[in-house]
């Protein structure tokens, strides 16, 4: 496992779903626990603002469920950046999907009942997390138009296929945030949960710091939050729990 930087000299980057919050049957019913903002607003503040969110949801989602928490927010798997909650929103030069692609995604979500198309500014997700059956055939029609164009990837993730310009990925986003301060200068430590989440890892790895995926390091969302509190109580990073066996 990946060895923690010294507290004063890390930079903490954070997914979302999954890490910070569980992951819930839709999008919109998570659910933030109590106490977790403050949380993460007392180690911004003790990482001298040097705390990032790295998610594949809208930067707009994370103010709604989590404020001015972080200090910094990268949305859409990289494909939006916002240094600070008060400065301009950045957004590399990617292409959005085509509009048959949208309507194609849209007919299969609503083919199969309790399925739900995530739409995004640079791409889209099909959820089928309360629609099981849907996963190989939204898989199947999404990877026959992906193929067809070099500029677009196909992603899985937690019970849902997604769809995004290539260029657009958390590596990218970490590091964008490190070369800007409060970030620059220190060592990235990047935690998630997902496949989308080993770009994030291998970035902050090869700028020295660390990368870690919930279930190795932790167990489970609610071991992350543990160990954040009781770091933010210190004020130094408490011993890595390990994952949740039994």
């Amino acid at each position: 496992m990946d060895a923690l930087p010294p507290f004063r000299q890390t930079a903490l980057l954070l997914d979302m779903d999954g890490t910070l919050i569980d992951i819930a049957p839709t999008p919109d019913s998570v659910v933030v626990e109590p106490g977790l903002t403050d949380v993460l607003a007392t180690l911004r503040e003790s990482l001298d603002g040097a705390l990032a969110v790295v998610t594949g949801r809208p930067i707009e989602t994370v103010d709604r469920l989590l404020g001015a928490a972080p200090g910094a927010v990268a949305g859409e798997h990289g494909g939006v950046v916002r240094h600070t909650p008060s400065s301009a929103v950045e957004r590399p030069q990617l292409p959005p999907p085509p509009d048959s692609w949208l309507a194609a995604a849209q007919a299969l979500s609503d083919a199969f009942p309790g399925a739900l198309l995530e739409r995004k500014a640079r791409g889209f997700a099909l959820h089928y997390r309360l629609a099981p059956q849907a996963g190989p055939v939204f898989h199947a029609v999404l990877y026959a138009l992906v193929e067809k164009c070099p500029s677009f990837q196909l992603l899985p993730a937690h019970m849902l296929w997604e769809v995004r310009p290539v260029g657009a990925d958390k590596g990218r986003a970490v590091a964008a945030l490190m070369a800007r301060p409060p970030f620059h200068g220190r060592l990235p430590v990047f935690i998630g949960d997902d496949v989308t989440d080993e770009d994030g890892m291998n970035v902050a790895r090869s700028l020295g710091g660390a990368g870690f995926r919930v279930d190795a390091a932790f167990g489970d969302p609610a071991g992350v939050r543990a160990w954040l509190a009781l770091s933010a109580a210190l004020g130094d990073w408490a011993p890595l729990p390990g994952p949740v066996r039994g």
